[in-house]
């Protein structure tokens, strides 16, 4: 007979204070008290977050702009996609002071996405549009003359998105999936010295 695998059931606080900074526009915060929905739709959106939206602050000579771009767009469609599944459940009426998975997520949906896509997108692309055949991509992009400014403004989006991973990582009640133990080496035990600055010096 087939061992039937036991379904999670969703746990983690019953209050908590959220708060998330908005670029250019300000903070919006309040006192959150999920109920299961929230928490089930908070590890989804969590869990895309950490997948598909690099959480993680990159230098000035890595990442892709329009690969940036290309995932935040990816995660508008599938956080419209998880409010319309879980529906009223997550946006259910607060009193003043208070937020919900609903509020918070289409809060980063249009004050946050919306004005980078819609800003940036159309101008990403009248740029690549004018790239000379076999000219590589990554170094026409980084040729371009905004690209220092929509790099800091991607910065300051993932802060925010940062921001909110945490807070969907406590609703959620579930383990860090953000900072990740880096990987040793397999050889890192056989003759090698650790790293300088490493644990093991």
């Amino acid at each position: 007979m087939a061992h039937r695998q036991r379904r999670r059931r969703p746990s983690g606080p019953s209050q908590i204070t959220a708060k998330l900074t908005i670029p250019f526009v300000g903070e919006i915060s309040g006192t959150w008290e999920p109920a299961d929905a929230e928490r089930s739709a908070a590890w989804e959106l969590y869990l895309e977050l950490v997948t598909r939206v690099s959480v993680e602050e990159l230098g000035r000579d890595e990442g892709f702009l329009r690969e940036a771009l290309s995932s935040f767009y990816t995660f508008f469609r599938t956080t419209r996609e998880i409010l319309r599944r879980y529906g009223p459940d997550v946006a259910p009426r607060l009193s003043p002071g208070h937020v919900s998975f609903g509020v918070l997520a289409v809060t980063v949906l249009n004050r946050v996405l919306r004005p980078l896509l819609s800003s940036w997108h159309p101008r990403l692309t009248a740029y690549e549009s004018r790239r000379p055949e076999g000219r590589d991509p990554v170094a026409w992009e980084r040729e371009w003359e905004h690209a220092d400014a929509l790099r800091d403004e991607i910065a300051e989006v993932r802060r925010t998105l940062a921001s909110l991973a945490r807070t969907l990582q406590e609703v959620a009640g579930v383990g860090d999936l953000i900072d990740l133990p880096v990987p040793r080496s397999a050889g890192a035990d056989v003759g090698h010295p650790p790293p300088r600055g490493s644990a093991g010096q």
